[in-house]
C-alpha cells in the first residue's frame, strides 16, 4: 500500500485546487488544548489543506512531505517564517525528541507505516503532547441526491477488487487510527470529535477530484480516462451537473502518557 502514496506528488496541482479543506471549529478544539504558540509536526500536509489552518492559529509548523512538488507547492502558498518544511517520509525523518506539542496528520496518517504511527509520536512530543489524526470520510446522507449508489455501478466496471460499499451514518463515523490508540500504553485513551461538511463539485471537478485518489492513479490510464469520462457524464446526463459528496471530518486526539521527565528542548530562536 506504501507505494501508492507516491503518486499524490505527479498530481500536486490537481490536488491543491480540488482538496477540501477543514472546518474552523476542528481546529479551534484542537487548539484548545496546546500552549500558545505550540511547535506542531505535520504529517503528509500535502499543498497545505491543514497548514493554514496550523498557521492561523499560531502554531510552528515543521511539516515533512514525502513529494517534492507537493512540497514545492506547499511553500509557494505559504510564505511564513513559522513554517519549515521537510521533504522526507515521516518513517524515516530525523527530528529532534521530545521536541513537540502535537503531532497533526490530515487524511494522509493511513499512509504511515504501522509500526511508527504511535511509537515515533511518542518519541517527538513533549511530556503532555497530542496526537491528533483528522480522517475525512464519506458518509450516508440525503444530500447526494443518490449519486454514490448511482455510481457504484460505474466503478464495478472498472475496479477488479471492486466490492459495494456501505457508507456509515455520520455519527457511526470513527477515526481509523482509534483503536489503536485505545490500546496504547503510550497515550491515554482518545477522544473523537466530529464534523459534518458537504463538498459540491461540477462534472468537471468531481472528475479531478478522482484524478487525486490513490485507487483511480492505480488504473492504466486508459481505463483511468475512461472511468473518469463514464462518471462525469453521469453527473451531467442524471445530476444536472453537478453533485454533493456528503462528508464527516473526524478529529481523534490522544494525549501522550509522559512516564518520568524528559528533557524539554528550547525553540530555535
Amino acid at each position: 500500500m506504501n507505494e501508492r502514496r507516491e503518486g499524490f506528488d505527479g498530481v500536486a496541482l490537481l490536488y491543491d485546487g480540488i482538496r477540501p479543506t477543514y472546518p474552523h471549529a476542528l481546529f479551534d478544539e484542537l487548539f484548545s488544548r496546546l500552549p500558545e504558540r505550540p511547535d506542531v509536526i505535520e504529517v503528509g500536509p500535502g499543498t497545505g489543506q491543514a497548514t493554514g489552518s496550523l498557521l492561523d492559529h499560531g502554531a510552528y509548523v515543521t511539516a515533512v512531505e514525502l513529494g517534492a512538488n507537493m512540497a514545492a507547492r506547499l511553500r509557494q502558498n505559504f510564505a511564513s517564517d513559522r513554517l519549515h518544511i521537510l521533504v522526507a517520509t515521516f518513517e524515516e525523518v530525523e527530528l529532534a525528541q521530545h521536541a513537540f506539542d502535537a503531532v497533526v496528520s490530515a487524511t494522509a496518517f493511513h499512509w504511515v507505516d504501522e509500526s511508527a504511527r504511535l511509537a515515533k509520536p511518542a518519541e517527538l512530543l513533549r511530556p503532555g503532547g497530542w496526537l491528533a489524526i483528522i480522517d475525512t470520510v464519506h458518509v450516508a446522507a440525503a444530500s447526494d441526491g443518490g449519486f454514490f449508489e448511482r455510481s457504484q455501478r460505474v466503478c464495478a466496471k472498472y475496479e477488479e477488487s471492486f466490492e459495494s460499499q456501505q457508507l456509515p451514518s455520520p455519527d457511526e463515523v470513527t477515526g481509523f487510527l482509534g483503536a489503536e490508540m485505545n490500546g496504547s500504553s503510550l497515550f491515554h485513551p482518545p477522544m473523537i470529535f466530529r464534523y459534518r461538511w458537504d463538498q459540491t463539485c461540477s462534472a468537471e471537478g468531481y472528475g479531478n477530484l478522482l484524478r487525486t485518489y490513490s485507487s483511480t492513479q492505480a488504473m492504466s490510464e486508459p481505463d483511468r480516462e475512461a472511468f473518469i469520462g463514464e462518471i462525469t457524464q453521469l453527473i451531467l446526463d442524471e445530476f444536472g451537473g453537478n453533485v454533493t459528496r456528503p462528508l464527516v471530518f473526524a478529529l481523534t486526539m490522544a494525549q501522550l502518557i509522559s512516564i518520568g521527565a524528559q528533557e524539554t528542548p528550547a525553540r530555535a530562536s
